[in-house]
């Protein structure tokens, strides 16, 4: 599962709520102000491997006849350019160390916005961090497939991308988010 701008907020709080149970760590301005430079750095992190893709995409339009001339598969041409354009574009591709960074770069912010204070190693308060990221990525699947779960049971079916959906969607996800902790 890659990051998405959808999943930020919920990251970010999931975040939050970790450093805030930590009896280690001591939130000085509130939840609102952690969870919103958590979601700024991970959207951050996420505009840019956008860019990356965008990139990538035009790359491979340029060269469209040529790929259809020699029948080359799509997704591995894309994929490759990706993955030599990503130190350009500052986009790590390895999640294990994606992750890392990213706990690295929310505690950095935390730190220096003065929203977070702690008494133990830096290292301490970032596996925190990569926990939450890591535990929020590892169930959305979960999350998701129970959302699909209890929609598949509404007595009128729903139809995927109406309003409607979405919004039963997203008041379920966050509803089960809340069950588990992460919200």
């Amino acid at each position: 599962m890659r990051l998405s701008e959808a999943h930020a907020p919920y990251i970010a709080n999931k975040i939050a709520i970790d450093l805030a149970n930590a009896p280690f760590v001591r939130i000085t301005h509130g939840l609102e102000p952690v969870i919103e430079k958590a979601k700024e750095v991970i959207e951050e992190d996420i505009q840019k491997e956008r860019a990356l893709e965008e990139r990538v995409n035009e790359l491979l339009e340029e060269k469209e006849d040529e790929i259809e001339f020699v029948r080359a598969d799509i997704r591995q041409l894309f994929w490759m350019i990706k993955k030599k354009l990503a130190p350009e574009y500052g986009v790590i591709l390895n999640k294990e160390e994606r992750y890392s960074d990213l706990s690295h770069k929310i505690l950095n912010e935390l730190w220096e916005e003065d929203l977070i204070d702690y008494d133990v190693p830096e290292n301490q308060v970032r596996s925190v961090i990569l926990k939450a990221i890591e535990t929020y990525m590892d169930s959305f699947d979960k999350i998701e497939d129970a959302v699909l779960e209890k929609i598949s049971h509404y007595k009128r079916k729903l139809i995927p991308g109406t309003d409607e959906y979405e919004l039963i969607f997203q008041r379920l996800y966050e509803e089960e988010l809340r069950k588990r902790g992460m919200m």
